[in-house]
């Protein structure tokens, strides 16, 4: 089969399409024939070395496709599905455990369910799990426009019914209150801690200086999350406000749970932009420029 993968760290163009031997399921387990994938943050970040990997390795986590064989109750030859790839998802074929997929709907593409796992879970993790957050509350979302931002806007508006404000660019002004928030701040014009005050919940999804700017927005006994970097912790505490690191864990009952919300149309899925397998490459530097609206899709087969 045909896969994307590094044999060394360093520059993107590390990444290479080679054919590599397709894997094989295990007990418990599902092979998958994989129509589309979805870059994230972390693929380039393993090129570059920033986060270890064991080498050689496939890249990509997030998945969609139709089950080829299966050693795993609840799924059979033919299902459509979508998930995390064990085996890594940049590939032709991937394997991945039973619990970390779940069945994609017909009314949502392979490129919008690839779109929903890492970026889908992680908003919803930090909102739902870590936040409680609650209709009559306000959410901050930095990096709203982004992968992980679109999902969480939309989760804390229209299912947690809460008001929420994105962080943004002024080029992304209008789409992010497309999606249902209430405010907007434009980071380029605007101070943020000056511009928000009293939040309930701020989301980090950009990290660096902006976790700081957000820690001031915060009500005292509300809650900052952040997914990019190490959360002010003793900051945090002497403010009466919990900083929390978010480190995403696979829920197969939460992607069942966002899909259901995109087949239905009440998410919106934005995806930057669709490339083939052979230009892998290119996808992680668009990713790796932080200035992606949405997610950026990889197609891997029909």
């Amino acid at each position: 089969m045909r896969a994307a993968m590094i044999h060394e760290t360093g520059d993107l163009d590390a990444l290479r399409v080679e054919d590599v031997n397709r894997p094989e399921a295990g007990d418990g387990e599902v092979l998958i024939r994989v129509a589309a994938a979805a870059v994230n943050p972390a693929d380039w970040k393993n090129v570059r070395g920033y986060m270890p990997k064991e080498l050689p390795a496939v890249l990509g986590n997030d998945i969609s496709g139709t089950v080829e064989a299966s050693r795993a109750d609840g799924f059979a030859e033919g299902d459509e599905v979508f998930g995390i790839a064990a085996s890594g998802g940049f590939a032709e074929y991937a394997v991945t455990p039973a619990r970390m997929i779940a069945r994609k709907p017909p009314e949502v593409s392979h490129q919008q369910a690839a779109a929903i796992p890492v970026a889908g879970l992680t908003a919803w993790q930090a909102i739902f799990d870590r936040a409680g957050l609650e209709r009559g509350q306000t959410a901050l979302i930095a990096g709203a426009a982004g992968g992980v931002g679109h999902f969480a806007v939309q989760f804390a508006k229209k299912v947690a019914g809460a008001r929420t404000i994105g962080i943004g660019s002024s080029r992304n002004r209008e789409f992010v209150l497309g999606l249902g928030a209430d405010e907007y701040v434009d980071y380029t014009q605007q101070d943020v801690a000056e511009a928000v005050s009293g939040v309930d919940f701020a989301f980090d999804t950009v990290g660096g200086e902006v976790t700081q700017s957000l820690l001031a927005t915060v009500r005292p006994g509300g809650v900052l999350v952040v997914i990019a970097g190490a959360p002010p912790e003793e900051e945090a505490r002497e403010r009466g406000v919990r900083a929390e690191l978010l480190i995403m864990s696979v829920k197969a009952e939460q992607l069942a749970r966002i899909v259901e919300l995109v087949a239905s149309g009440d998410v919106h899925v934005e995806i930057a932009e669709t490339l083939p397998l052979a230009e892998a490459a290119r996808a992680l530097a668009l990713s790796e420029s932080g200035h992606t609206r949405g997610k950026i899709i990889l197609e891997v087969g029909g």
